[in-house]
């Protein structure tokens, strides 16, 4: 091989990346430009290395493979910019431009409720269909409050946390489908409706809303955003508008899957009061408060910071943070 004469072919495309490396800041364009001369630069180092290779040529490509190796690598890593933009831009944005969904899963899932145990308050018999009478007097005078005692709070807390993101992660996962997630949300209503009647029927009403509003709202309130943006991941290919169904899918999957990480977070904030608020010797006005305060702080940050984010163009579509923090930089 003349070597001469290779460098003289390639040194064009080596030098351009010289170039890109000592920007400060790359646009997306040129970003993958990077990525592209990195590839075409490392094919000509190996076919230098196997053609008796000139080493001054060699360990000046092998150095600038290097550099970019660094600052592709850096590029790559999530910034806390990108982090901090996400929970305070991209993720109430999205629950702002998606909060007809849930609301309405919400609403429809308390009227669900309320009919159920109304039915059950109204003609006690109908325990009859849950459990015999040992099983209900268990529960209402030992089960449902030792349940939040049984464990130590660290173990518990987790293990809450766990149960209510998988519970959350298959309303959204299965929202593809629909149903399976009308499944899983009737079932949750019930389970609630059917416990809460019961124990207002023994004169236990206020341990159950004294044991479930501290962590219970906010816990319930995460499952209806999951139930509702899983309910819209199916919608937007039932009725994608004028874009094709893949496309309208993939919108929609980049949305739900940012909230679905937002969720998470969300939940382990229901896990720790689950497990330090709720069987706590505090006060029940005082617990229940601190339930209602979290809350509250749940819709200021969606309407509030949420409808902010929205209203000055964030949509909830995590590709264009991503896009937005897309950039090599010169460290």
């Amino acid at each position: 091989m003349d070597i001469d004469a290779y460098a003289n072919v390639h040194q064009r495309s080596w030098r351009e990346l010289e170039g890109l490396l000592k920007k400060s800041h790359l646009d997306a364009d040129e970003a993958d430009r990077a990525v592209e001369l990195y590839q075409r630069v490392s094919t000509h180092l190996s076919q230098l290395r196997s053609n008796e290779p000139d080493p001054t040529l060699v360990a000046s490509l092998s150095m600038l493979l290097a550099k970019t190796r660094r600052k592709m690598g850096a590029s790559r890593t999530p910034s806390l910019k990108l982090v901090g933009h996400f929970f305070t831009q991209t993720l109430p944005a999205a629950l702002y431009r998606l909060r007809y969904w849930w609301l309405s899963t919400m609403a429809a899932s308390l009227v669900l409720a309320v009919f159920i145990g109304a039915r059950i308050v109204a003609d006690p018999k109908l325990e009859a269909a849950v459990g015999t009478p040992e099983m209900v007097k268990q529960l209402v005078e030992q089960d449902f409050e030792n349940y939040y005692r049984t464990y130590a709070a660290s173990h518990f807390s987790f293990q809450v946390w766990v149960n209510n993101s998988w519970v959350a992660a298959l309303c959204i996962a299965m929202g593809v489908l629909g149903a399976p997630v009308l499944y899983m949300l009737f079932q949750n209503v019930a389970n609630v409706a059917v416990s809460g009647a019961i124990m207002i029927n023994h004169g236990a009403g206020a341990k159950f809303f004294g044991l479930l509003l501290p962590h219970g709202t906010l816990e319930l309130t995460c499952i209806f955003v999951a139930g509702g943006v899983g309910l819209y991941l199916c919608w937007s290919w039932i009725s994608p508008g004028p874009r094709t169904r893949s496309e309208a899918l993939a919108q929609a999957g980049r949305t739900v899957v940012g909230i679905a990480m937002g969720l998470v977070v969300v939940l382990s904030i229901c896990g720790a009061l689950e497990g330090f608020v709720t069987p706590s010797a505090l006060p029940t006005s005082v617990r229940v408060g601190i339930g209602i305060v979290a809350e509250v702080l749940f819709f200021v940050y969606v309407f509030g910071i949420g409808r902010y984010a929205y209203n000055h163009g964030q949509d909830g579509d995590i590709a264009r943070a991503w896009q937005e923090d897309r950039e090599i930089r010169v460290r």
